[in-house]
């Protein structure tokens, strides 16, 4: 089964990350893996309520790295990897124009 993580910043920005040989983090991992970047890059919930979904919170984290982090091999990989696990999906794409994540 085919497992990527794509992140689209606008019409000329764009990565995928290919999961399928790489060691998969569990969901703990991941979510720890998220919390640590989110306060590491000074995030802020979406949500004026401050309520963090956990697509959210791959969102905003997927947003505050940018392009110097996700192009960064290592540290996209091990996005990527939190991503697919937190979500539990193998194949995840972000749209950080429309601010969505979908499966």
């Amino acid at each position: 089964m085919q497992s990527e993580v794509r992140v689209i910043q606008d019409e000329r920005q764009e990565w995928t990350f290919a999961l399928d040989h790489q060691s998969p983090m569990t969901q703990e991992q991941a979510r720890d893996w998220l919390d640590a970047q989110f306060v590491a890059l000074g995030s802020e919930p979406l949500r004026p309520t401050g309520k963090l979904l956990l697509a959210d919170k791959v969102l905003v984290v997927a947003r505050d790295a940018g392009a110097t982090k996700l192009n960064d091999t290592a540290w996209g990989t091990d996005f990527a990897r939190a991503a697919s696990a937190a979500l539990a999906r193998p194949v995840v794409s972000i749209d950080l124009r429309a601010m969505t994540v979908s499966y």
